[in-house]
This record gives C-alpha cells, sequence and structure tokens, in this order.
C-alpha cells in the first residue's frame, strides 16, 4: 500500500466512540465453506446479515436462510461499498483457497488487493468492527511435532505457493489498517472440517477422494483439525471479545495424516490407506499432473505446493483463542461424521 492511501484519522475518530454496536453485519464470502457458517452463527444471535455474493457463485448455503443480499466483488468498489452501507460489523471471509491455479496471480490479486478494498470501504462506510479471516497458512511453522502458536516467526520457507504468500501478504495489510486506527480482528483458521463444503476446499477434496477409494497410501505429515462450526463460532466471538489489532488461531487437535484417515474410516466405513510413501513418490506426480494440466488436462488433485507442504507438520497451539475468546473445542470426529454424511448426501461421493 502506498503511503497516501494509508486509512488516518477517520478511522481514529470513527472506531474509539465506543458507541454501541447497532446494525447489521456485512459477511464476505458468505457462500463459502467458513463464510456459511459464520452466517448462520449470527443469525443464531439474532443478528441482521447481509451477504456480499458474486454474480456468478452457488448460492446453495443461503437457501431458506433469512439474509439480505447484495451482489459484488473484492475488487468492485462501488459494490463493496453499497455492501457496507449502514453495517456495524464486518466478516471479512472471502478469499481465493486453492493451491493451485493456471494463473498463480489471480489467488494474489483476489487475496491482497481485495482485503484492500474491502479494508477501504469499510472505513469510508464508518464500520465500528472488522473481522479478517486469514489462515495457519500465514504463520510461522514449528520444528518437528512441536506446535506453533500466533508469535511463532515466519520464515521464507513457509510461505509455500501463491496461496500461503497471499494471506501474508494480505494480513500485512490489515496491520498497517490496524495501526492508523481500525478495530480489526485477525483469526487464522487451522484446517475446518464439517458440512457445507460445497467447492470443496483443499482438505474437503481429501475427505471425499478418501470416500472414493483415491487414498490408497499416505505421507508422513501432520495437520490440525477444528469443527467448522467451532471457526464460525470463533469469528462471533472474536467480534465480542477479541482484542484489536490481535491474532487467534481457530483451532482444536493436532493430528497425523495417518491418524485423520483412521478417524474417517471410523466414521465411514472404508479401510484407512496402510501404505505409507516417501514424500518423493507424490512429489513426483504432482509435477507430472500440474505439466499435463498446464497443456489442457485436469487440474491436479495433489498440486506441487499441496505436497510441499507436507514436508512439515502444521501443528498449532490454539490456546489464546480458547482462553481469551472461549473458542470451543468440539470433538472433531463429530465434525468428520457430519462431512462425511453430508459428502455422501450431496452427491460428491457414494
Amino acid at each position: 500500500m502506498r503511503p497516501d492511501v494509508v486509512p488516518g484519522r477517520a478511522i481514529l475518530d470513527a472506531s474509539r466512540t465506543g458507541r454501541e454496536v447497532a446494525g447489521p453485519a456485512l459477511v464476505t464470502g458468505a457462500t463459502g465453506f467458513i463464510g456459511a457458517h459464520v452466517v448462520r452463527a449470527l443469525l443464531a444471535r439474532g443478528r441482521g446479515v447481509r451477504c456480499l455474493v458474486r454474480r456468478s457463485s452457488r448460492r446453495d448455503n443461503l437457501r431458506g436462510l433469512d439474509v439480505d443480499i447484495v451482489e459484488g466483488d473484492l475488487l468492485d468498489r462501488a459494490s463493496l461499498a453499497r455492501g457496507m452501507e449502514g453495517c456495524a460489523t464486518l466478516f471479512h471471509c472471502a478469499a481465493d483457497y486453492r493451491l493451485w491455479a493456471r494463473d498463480p496471480a489471480a489467488i494474489l490479486t483476489t487475496n491482497v488487493e481485495g482485503t484492500r478494498n474491502v479494508l477501504r470501504a469499510a472505513v469510508d462506510a464508518g464500520v465500528a468492527r472488522v473481522i479478517h479471516t486469514s489462515s495457519v497458512g500465514a504463520l510461522g511453522l514449528a520444528s518437528g511435532d512441536a506446535a506453533a502458536d500466533e508469535d511463532t516467526p515466519v520464515r521464507e520457507r513457509d510461505l509455500v505457493g501463491p496461496y500461503k504468500r497471499s494471506k501474508f501478504l494480505a494480513e500485512a495489510e490489515v496491520r498497517r489498517f490496524a495501526d492508523a486506527g481500525l478495530d480489526v480482528v485477525i483469526v487464522n483458521p487451522s484446517t475446518p472440517v464439517g458440512e457445507l463444503d460445497v467447492k470443496p476446499t483443499p482438505t474437503g477434496r481429501v475427505i471425499v477422494d478418501f470416500l472414493r477409494g483415491r487414498m490408497p497410501a499416505y505421507v508422513d505429515t501432520g495437520l490440525n483439525l477444528i469443527d467448522v462450526r467451532d471457526v464460525a463460532e470463533g469469528h462471533v466471538l472474536a467480534a465480542e471479545r477479541g482484542r484489536a489489532g490481535r491474532r487467534y488461531i481457530l483451532g482444536n487437535r493436532n493430528v497425523s495424516l495417518r491418524e485423520l484417515f483412521e478417524m474417517l474410516a471410523g466414521v465411514a466405513g472404508r479401510p484407512a490407506p496402510r501404505l505409507r510413501v516417501p514424500l518423493w513418490v507424490p512429489l513426483l506426480a504432482a509435477h507430472v499432473a500440474e505439466a499435463w494440466a498446464r497443456v489442457g488436462g485436469p487440474e491436479p488433485r495433489a498440486p506441487v505446493d499441496a505436497v510441499r507442504m507436507a514436508r512439515h507438520r502444521m501443528h498449532f497451539d490454539p490456546a489464546r483463542a480458547v482462553r481469551e475468546l472461549g473458542l470451543p473445542q468440539s470433538p472433531v470426529e463429530d465434525a468428520l461424521e457430519r462431512a462425511v454424511r453430508w459428502f455422501r448426501e450431496a452427491g460428491y461421493a457414494p
């Protein structure tokens, strides 16, 4: 962001008045996995909800909900201004969550420039509080099996691929606005699982591939799982209790990839893969799949960046969010069971 467009006194005057929050909440990315659950968490509290939705987006996740819909795009400033008019709170959940794209620049444009546009529109509209949905992908990683937290230093090698880099750079934009006085809280979801994963997300694809019998082997890696409903609750709790300018990891249980498959086997009635392969095997396959995709083949199911991420165990400590926000820690097995049931009922898997 150029110095001449850094937000200034207008934010300070708007965000430090201590006025009571009134008016609807705007949710960007409301048709997506996390956004759809944030909408439901807000409605459960009796909040009015407005959803910024792209004209081309599937709206299955909003069907039957009492929400106002404004068509718009993160790169269309006029639509952002329409969406935020009269809103007290903004939940910026929209993002381009892909680990592979034929044009990687598109991911950076949506997640970085789009975030800048959203924050500027929030300033202009006098939004009282902003919750920015980041990702643990923007955080540093601990060594070995240790769990990283919000303050673990980020190294260049931690930012694998355009998605992680874009979320890191988007957080830099958020901090610039926060330093200028915008009341903004950052939440960093780990790996949400549950129902309504319509695209599906990269994690959802792993579950679908498992259900289809396309996971014959696994690699030695780790991740942090959390029920997507708890992620949504964490967003609302961050709006109610979070400290301005502070990060909160929305996570729960650290597991190995093998443990994830064993949990899925328990709820899906399918055998977990028993063959462990070295990382170079899927990495070679990923390079071949990406080369084929670039000349017109299908999108790779396991892109190179996804395999490279598996070199490190992505374990995280959600203690700050549990302590300061009251983040729920629901059993991840229940969330996986709901995910399996939803994917099957929606026709993603037999």
